[in-house]
């Protein structure tokens, strides 16, 4: 008898901790029933299996019409968790500023505003520079609050500077530095179309 209200009491406690856990992977709750739903998960791994791959993704990953929901998740996948995106240029009292973010920090602070307002980067021209596991990409962008590339009032562009670093099993954005062209800096020649 006691072996059987022992065996009863370790099934009891693995039930009790099972239903602690949640949704297994791959699953979600349903919103109204409690009852768990199968949810596709999404393989994001052709994203960053190349560093064309990855460059290509970070500039679509952003673009879009106004109130498009980007895919944000997909965006900070494509930086390594140490990862740093750096912004440097005067401010409004024409003071030069440097800015340091983590991916998160950077959707957090820039999502809004990109969503509400419609944000379309293109790149014009890319640069690649490889060795072993790490790479180099200078690329030249021009970005538009609308879809409309005619529209040269709305036009700005720029220089991102991204290093990258492959784990043996991905491509990581290591860090992400980029300065917009002023009228006192413009973007030279060799880096546009």
């Amino acid at each position: 008898m006691k072996k059987y209200v022992f065996i009863l009491f370790l099934t009891a406690i693995s039930i009790t901790a099972q239903a602690q856990k949640g949704p297994k992977k791959g699953q979600e709750k349903g919103k109204e029933t409690g009852k768990e739903k199968a949810v596709e998960p999404i393989d994001y791994s052709e994203n960053y299996a190349t560093v064309n791959n990855v460059v290509n993704t970070l500039y679509d990953v952003v673009s879009g019409k106004k109130n498009e929901e980007r895919d944000w998740k997909l965006f900070k996948l494509l930086f390594h968790p140490d990862a740093k995106l750096i912004t440097a240029g005067r401010n409004n009292d024409r003071e030069f500023q440097v800015k340091f973010m983590g991916a998160a920090d950077y959707v957090k602070s820039s999502s809004k505003w990109i969503t509400s307002n419609g944000f379309v980067k293109k790149e014009m021209r890319r640069k690649t520079e490889e060795y072993g596991r790490m790479a180099h990409v200078f690329s030249s962008y021009k970005t538009y609050n609308t879809e409309d590339e005619n529209k040269e009032d709305s036009e700005m562009r720029g220089i991102n500077s991204i290093q990258l670093l492959n784990d043996g099993e991905r491509w990581w954005i290591l860090n992400m530095y980029w300065t917009q062209e002023t009228w006192l800096n413009p973007i030279p020649s060799k880096y546009l179309d």
